[in-house]
């Protein structure tokens, strides 16, 4: 394999991790390589192809240069502290330097048992390794920070569940692995000198301007603030619910991280759930701002020690940060809406209009996706798909009428603005029925529906005659209400 692997990650001292090479597996077979990240990489796809590459992508061979390693960490799940839980099922390769030198992590999950399994098997199914190659390459498509897939392998071992599965291997590419639980698994343990060496790597390779300020540490956590912030107002935008926001799932480096049981809506309502674990609501689509405001509390908790050596002045200069994050996810929030409402610039009533057409979408059960996209032919006087979208209301026309005299004090010609607008609103998501739908024949052998979506949410945002099926919302047999993590 003449691919040049390094682990950085392995330099930190040995209780970061264990190291520990992925398990062998019986027959492996490529169902899915992604040539275009491949190609990002600076990687050869023909060599991931043969039979070498496909001994690394299944975790039958480590190539030189990698130094696999499964990452500890702790977490909070569904509020619960987890003071140990780690990679149980995934083993971190090493890095490579695409060719702007660029370093991205190489993951391999499903790979085997490790001492973080806790009683798992460590192995992932085709489905949900299917699914998160199906989401995060959605989220790459519509330029939402996203960890990747690079493949899919099939291990040609079953996989029971509360039924017997065909087993699976997903290759996945992230900017980290570091997640704001790494930092509280050292703090739980009162490890300052772990929580420096960390804080240290985090900078250097993510936030090097934090060096720069007068307290680094604290410069960092207004970093990780400032993407998560606006991370998850791009989720918004889009419609996504990540499903399973704990401090293990939230990476340091402000991408989405660990596709469980997503989902994208289609009815709109900000109280939406899909995930089959999340039986209170915890993690709903309009409860993700304040649930990541309080992830990233915790990532303050632990950076405390490090933020200044009195307790008192740490918490003060902590809690400022992190009262920060309201302001900075309203602003986030409003500019990622005021373009899929074709709003050029700042007026103090747009927050008010914004809400008031996610009310009435909540109120008319719209479509979240199509309500938008409709939006952009009444920028130029098309109103009929709009007001079909929201119930043809009252609410929907005086609605519009608001908008109407609030894009007037733009001077932008009506087909450039609704222009502007297709570039934000795409035509296409991974609705969840098409996504189920594309599992079962590929997990059947028939991989043709699963490549036909990939290839359609490459380009979300234009209208093309093949794509017009993709956009239909469920028929009310198809809905999909709950979707699963897959472990």
């Amino acid at each position: 394999m003449n691919i040049v692997f390094e682990n950085t990650y392995a330099r930190l001292p040995s209780r970061f991790y264990v190291r520990q090479a992925p398990v062998a597996v019986t027959a492996p077979g490529l169902v899915k390589l992604n040539h275009s990240l491949a190609v990002e990489l600076g990687l050869e796809p023909d060599l991931l192809s043969s039979p070498s590459g496909l001994a690394v992508l299944a975790g039958n061979s480590v190539p030189d240069g990698a130094e696999p390693l499964a990452m500890a960490y702790a977490g909070h799940q569904f509020g619960g502290f987890v003071p140990q839980l780690g990679d149980g099922r995934a083993i971190l390769l090493g890095e490579v330097l695409d060719p702007r030198g660029e370093r991205f992590d190489i993951q391999l999950k499903g790979s085997g048992q490790t001492p973080f399994s806790r009683a798992g098997d460590g192995r992932a199914w085709l489905g949900p390794v299917l699914r998160e190659y199906i989401v995060s390459e959605s989220m790459h498509g519509l330029g939402i920070p996203t960890t990747r897939s690079l493949a899919a392998v099939s291990t040609g071992e079953p996989v029971y569940r509360e039924s017997e599965l065909p087993g699976a291997v997903l290759t996945r590419v992230a900017r980290s692995h570091v997640r704001i639980g790494t930092f509280e698994y050292f703090f739980a343990r009162e490890d300052a000198e772990a929580l420096r060496h960390l804080a240290d790597y985090v900078i250097d390779r993510h936030y090097p301007e934090s060096r720069l300020d007068e307290n680094p540490c604290l410069a960092l956590l207004r970093s990780v603030i400032a993407r998560q912030a606006h991370l998850v107002a791009q989720w918004l935008g889009v419609g996504f619910i990540h499903g399973v926001m704990n401090t293990d799932n939230m990476s340091i480096a402000g991408e989405t991280i660990d596709y469980g049981p997503c989902a994208f809506m289609d009815t709109y309502h900000p109280g939406t759930v899909y995930s089959s674990i999340d039986r209170n609501g915890r993690y709903a689509f309009g409860n993700q701002p304040p649930i990541a405001q309080w992830n990233l509390s915790r990532l303050a908790q632990s950076l405390l020690p490090l933020i200044d050596e009195d307790p008192d002045r740490a918490v003060d200069k902590a809690q400022a940060a992190i009262d920060d994050f309201p302001g900075i996810f309203e602003q986030a929030r409003l500019d990622c809406f005021r373009a899929k409402l074709g709003l050029g610039k700042a007026h103090s009533g747009d927050a008010e209009l914004v809400d008031a057409l996610l009310r009435t979408m909540a109120d008319a059960s719209a479509d979240f996706t199509n309500t938008f996209r409709a939006l952009c032919d009444a920028a130029e006087g098309l109103n009929d798909g709009f007001c079909t979208e929201l119930g043809n209301s009252a609410a929907a026309s005086d609605w519009l009428g608001r908008w109407r005299e609030r894009i007037d004090h733009e001077a932008i010609q009506p087909a450039d603005r609704a222009t502007q607008m297709r570039r934000v609103n795409p035509v296409v998501i991974p609705r969840n029925h098409r996504v189920a739908a594309a599992l079962d024949t590929a997990v059947s052998g028939d991989l043709d529906p699963f490549e036909e979506l990939l290839q359609i949410l490459a380009s979300p945002w234009g209208e093309r005659p093949h794509s017009s099926v993709y956009r239909l919302p469920p028929e009310p047999h198809e809905v999909v209400h709950q979707t699963f993590c897959g472990t």
